[in-house]
């Protein structure tokens, strides 16, 4: 499975670009990132694999500061980082999480450790409570006003339904199972 099947039954990163606009050819790569389509990603749950943490959101009340403090050793998660990686090729990659502001020098120290493209990384204001899918929203409407999205890649199926239902081409990033756990801090608590 390469994890394409949910933007409309495409099955490759070409199919998503062909959709997007166009094929993508070597063309695009000398294009300025400005004029390059965008490729939004997810951190958590796409290329960082946050299920060692989750033990820390199981307790009630949730020990956020553990959860967000251990997320400088979750492992990579293949599928999405070569994903990523294929995507920069012919994609601005702009990552779109909803981890909070204050564990951006954390989060993008470990997205240089993986070698992934680092442009520009929007995270969650720190005390912005709005349910992931929201907060995502919003941001993609921003984005959406003056570049192309190509496609965004998400794990949530509550950000990814509604994404779509706006009309974005999404993939869900399916290559682990949802936590539960993470679909309640994301879409109830508003945390990450």
């Amino acid at each position: 499975m390469t994890g394409m099947e949910g933007v409309a039954g495409l099955d490759s990163v070409a199919e998503v670009d062909s959709v997007a606009g166009g094929p993508l050819q070597a063309a695009a790569a000398a294009e300025a990132p400005a004029d390059r389509p965008l490729a939004v990603i997810d951190v958590d749950g796409v290329v960082a694999d946050v299920r060692h943490r989750l033990r820390f959101l199981r307790a009630r009340p949730g020990d956020w500061d553990a959860f967000f403090a251990a997320a400088d050793v979750d492992p990579p998660l293949v599928e999405g980082v070569e994903l990523v990686r294929s995507l920069a090729r012919d994609h601005e990659v702009l990552w779109l999480t909803g981890r909070p502001e204050r564990s951006r020098a954390a989060t993008e120290r470990w997205l240089r450790e993986q070698g992934l493209p680092l442009n520009e990384l929007r995270m969650r204001p720190d005390a912005d409570r709005r349910p992931a899918r929201i907060f995502k929203r919003s941001e993609l409407r921003r984005l959406g006003v003056h570049r192309r999205v190509a496609v965004v890649v998400d794990d949530d199926p509550a950000v990814v339904e509604l994404l779509r239902a706006d009309g974005w081409p999404v993939l869900r990033a399916d290559w682990v199972a949802y936590e539960p756990t993470l679909g309640n801090a994301q879409n109830t608590e508003g945390r990450t």
